[in-house]
């Protein structure tokens, strides 16, 4: 979300929009609430004002329900559904809708709106995010690249499934190569301590290292995409995962579950989506060996696929169009 806010304030201002973060004061033409806001009588007076009020929703939670997250993170994640409903159903004259797959959820869920809604999907700084080069053939490593802002909280499941994909890719090409998995975002030290001693138990040769690479500053997360042969987008039912799109950019083929908005991102360029192989909304035993072919597919064609995920990227996520898209919204 915050990165998503300077992306868009950054293009407001190169377009001549001005943009504050206080919505009682007399000059505002509209305002964007991302996702919620505690300020919900702030935005009633706005609405009274006849103020534009634009609500940019993603997905709802919905992981606590069925993985045991403790109470507090229960109670946490239900005020932020009903915070969203709030807004989506009195408050917002205006929807964007980050995916489809995002629309057909909540509306599938809490009904239609008379609010005028529109999809808009989220874009990348080509300029910033581009391709590096990083052949296989030359490599006797293969990089596969997680990057999730968290791993804890019930999402826990998304470094296994990494981790076995891992695994699937190294018996894959039967130890001729080494498997490096770089796992960006929070990851508990007891969860670091339990896949480390895993490994020691079940890759005796050691050849899956895992770096444990945390939070990593955006300016650098550019290279990370670059330095990788492949990104696993571990997350399920995402709206609009942020990574997948600049790894496309940077012309990093993608792998991943078909959950979420992950296929229509895709659209059958710069990656491979496979089922599930059970219902991911109870978050059952994902099909690994479906997603160790796919991603062996992709190495085997690499340099294709590299260059498909990077021209899909410049054909349906650039920054400037998505900035025009949000001004349109917000004052057209």
């Amino acid at each position: 979300m915050v990165s998503f806010q300077g992306k868009l304030v950054e293009g407001f201002s190169q377009i001549g929009i001005d943009v504050c973060y206080e919505p009682q004061k007399n000059d505002i033409d509209a305002i964007l609430v991302i996702g919620g806001t505690r300020h919900l009588q702030r935005l009633w007076s706005a609405k009274q004002n006849g103020i534009r009020i634009v609500q940019r929703l993603d997905g709802m939670n919905w992981i606590h329900r069925v993985i045991n997250t403790g109470r507090q993170h229960w109670f946490k994640a239900e005020y932020g559904n009903m915070n969203l409903r709030l807004i989506r159903s009195y408050l917002a004259d205006k929807i964007v809708y980050q995916s489809r797959f995002s629309k057909d959820w909540w509306e599938r869920e809490r009904g239609e709106t008379k609010s005028h809604n529109v999809i808009i999907h989220n874009g990348v700084d080509l300029s910033r995010f581009t391709p590096g080069d990083l052949p296989l053939a030359q490599n006797k490593e293969i990089k596969l690249l997680l990057v999730e802002g968290s791993l804890l909280g019930g999402y826990e499941f998304g470094l296994k499934n990494a981790i076995y994909l891992a695994l699937g890719i190294l018996r894959m090409f039967d130890a001729s190569k080494r498997v490096k998995l770089s796992v960006i975002g929070k990851v508990s030290e007891s969860l670091k301590k339990y896949w480390e001693q895993w490994l020691r138990d079940n890759n005796p040769s050691q050849a899956l290292e895992i770096i444990w690479a945390g939070i990593v500053d955006h300016q650098e997360i550019p290279e990370v995409y670059r330095q990788a042969h492949l990104l696993f987008s571990a997350d399920i039912n995402a709206a609009c995962p942020n990574s997948v799109i600049e790894s496309l950019a940077c012309g990093t083929p993608v792998v991943a579950f078909d959950t979420g908005a992950l296929a229509e991102l895709l659209d059958n360029k710069g990656g491979e989506v496979v089922p599930y192989g059970g219902n991911p909304w109870e978050v059952e035993q994902p099909d690994i060996g479906s997603l160790v072919k796919s991603a062996g597919v992709i190495l085997g064609d690499l340099d294709n696929y590299q260059r498909s995920a990077r021209l899909h990227a410049e054909a349906a996520f650039d920054l400037d169009t998505m900035v025009e898209q949000y001004a349109d919204v917000l004052l057209g």
